[in-house]
């Protein structure tokens, strides 16, 4: 039986410092880290035409932060502020966990653990693809990073 899942997995002054900081650094490097899926064909970039001039934001529910994207032609951008077109909302070791096939995305919508707001559509579109990713192509360092992320969030 899996343990239940926490509703904080990054300790509070963590978790403190990160709503402090500005949001453009993390969504940068998440943006880095997404164009490097796409280039290395981790993810299919047919799969993410229906994002194309859309806005998405993923919301770490135990950091308090969120990244706002935007994908484009040129594949994914920080997006800044303003409203997204979709939410999705998760913790970090629950992103972890979709990431590593340690769960199903499908288990985690239907226990409220991934939480999609705004256009579902959209977001049912992003998950699914997220779910057809072969993770194990990453390369083992950002694998170990996964790993990690799972851990701290399982304490």
């Amino acid at each position: 039986m899996k343990p239940a899942a926490q509703t904080l997995a990054v300790p509070l002054p963590l978790r403190a410092l990160l709503r402090r900081l500005p949001e453009a650094p993390p969504a940068r490097l998440m943006a880095l880290a997404l164009n490097f899926a796409l280039a290395t064909r981790v993810l299919p970039r047919e799969a993410f035409d229906a994002l194309r001039d859309k806005r998405l934001r993923l919301e770490f529910s135990d950091a308090g932060v969120g990244l706002c994207l935007a994908y484009g032609a040129q594949g994914f951008t920080m997006a800044g502020s303003g409203a997204a077109d979709v939410t999705i909302r998760a913790s970090t070791a629950d992103y972890a966990r979709l990431a590593l096939r340690r769960e199903d995305p499908d288990t985690l919508f239907f226990s409220r653990r991934l939480l999609i707001e705004g256009d579902t559509d959209l977001g049912l579109i992003v998950k699914n693809t997220l779910d057809a990713v072969d993770w194990d192509r990453l390369p083992a360092p950002l694998r170990a990073l996964l790993r990690y992320a799972q851990r701290v969030g399982a304490h």
